[in-house]
């Protein structure tokens, strides 16, 4: 009898155990792996690193694949990454902390902090540029695999401007990252500090992403990702650049995490006013009230189900990233990765997928 006792004991707590495992595997952590591990196989992706926010803390953060092929380093959640065009994102901080403080009117001529920029057909101001409305152009032929340094903003702006804007103003919506290195030069001249040292000393420091940088090429920033292109199905390693001529809008370096630490402590401290905040994240509009979804530095998505979040993509050589925040749930997911390509799978949607698995 106590013998047949112990096997009912042995049972129960087999049954017990299993329907333990079951619920493991299905939490968040495990179906996030998965679905991450699946679409890096399928897109052939060599390394992934992912932090997850949610209600103000870090609910997640995990490396995967590999930071370097060739010497097999792994990516951890400390791997730094080129985060492409979400440091037009925190540039915005600044921005928003300038205007705050009264240093910077954004419906003002740029010359007005930029007396050395060339005045055109039709004033530009930094609310235009900020928003992709301003007629400036953006890349053309091989300028994205810029190699020669530039020792500071305003020689950077020299590459584009003395050339005619595509439109006027306000009535067209062009995606321009010139027009956001006009925005470092703007910055500078409402401080009087060079851009790069304002970004450190005031706001990677007040919102805790102290590992958020710069890519200096002779800078060591260890531990940083290798970069890679996909040729005819194969990885191969990026070319060299150089990304001096445009720090505020693709030139920056940095973990998810610093990432999910920058929306966190905007939100979370008085660095910026409710109404600037709400300045920099309101959709603009061209003249005729056409809406662009884009902010002052900030993009506006819907997902499946059309609930609205806000952040921002990026895209760099041999390097893709994601930002996404839903604040009515106050989750935070940002995804970054050290190869791009066309065919590299849609990280927008990744990111949605992955917080859908945090909400409850």
């Amino acid at each position: 009898m106590d013998q047949l006792k112990q096997i009912y004991i042995l049972i129960f707590f087999f049954i017990l155990s299993v329907a333990g495992l079951r619920s493991i595997e299905k939490g968040p952590h495990t179906q996030a792996t998965r679905i991450i591990e699946k679409f890096m196989g399928t897109y052939n992706i060599p390394g992934l690193s992912i932090t997850v926010g949610k209600n103000g803390q870090i609910a997640w953060t995990k490396g995967f694949g590999l930071a370097n092929i060739n010497e097999k380093i792994p990516v951890t959640s400390k791997t730094r990454f080129r985060i492409g065009s979400i440091s037009k994102t925190v540039t915005s901080a600044a921005v928003g902390r300038l205007v705050d403080q009264d240093k910077l009117d954004l419906d003002a001529p740029i010359q007005t902090y930029v007396p050395t920029f060339p005045e055109k057909r039709w004033p530009v101001t930094t609310r235009m540029a900020m928003s992709h409305l301003s007629g400036i152009r953006h890349y053309k032929g091989n300028e994205f695999l810029n190699e020669k340094y530039y020792s500071t903003v305003l020689k950077g702006l020299k590459i584009f401007q003395d050339d005619t804007l595509i439109h006027e103003p306000g009535t067209h919506y062009l995606y321009s990252s010139y027009a956001w290195n006009l925005v470092s030069a703007v910055v500078e001249g409402a401080t009087g500090i060079d851009y790069l040292s304002y970004m450190e000393d005031t706001v990677f420091t007040a919102l805790d992403t102290e590992t958020l940088i710069a890519e200096h090429q002779d800078s060591i920033l260890i531990p940083i990702a290798s970069f890679y292109n996909t040729e005819n199905g194969k990885l191969i390693l990026a070319p060299q650049i150089n990304n001096s001529y445009k720090w505020a809008s693709g030139g920056l370096v940095g973990t998810t995490t610093d990432l999910v630490n920058f929306i966190h402590n905007l939100y979370a401290t008085d660095f910026l006013s409710q109404e600037v905040m709400k300045e920099l994240h309101r959709p603009n509009t061209t003249r005729i009230g056409q809406s662009i979804n884009y902010g002052l530095g900030w993009q506006h998505y819907r997902d499946y189900w059309r609930n609205p979040f806000i952040g921002h993509s990026g895209g760099s050589v041999g390097c893709r990233a994601m930002l996404i925040y839903d604040p009515q749930k106050e989750i935070v997911v940002a995804i970054l990765v050290n190869s791009s390509s066309e065919e590299d799978g849609n990280l927008n949607l990744l990111a949605q997928r992955i917080a859908r698995r945090f909400i409850h």
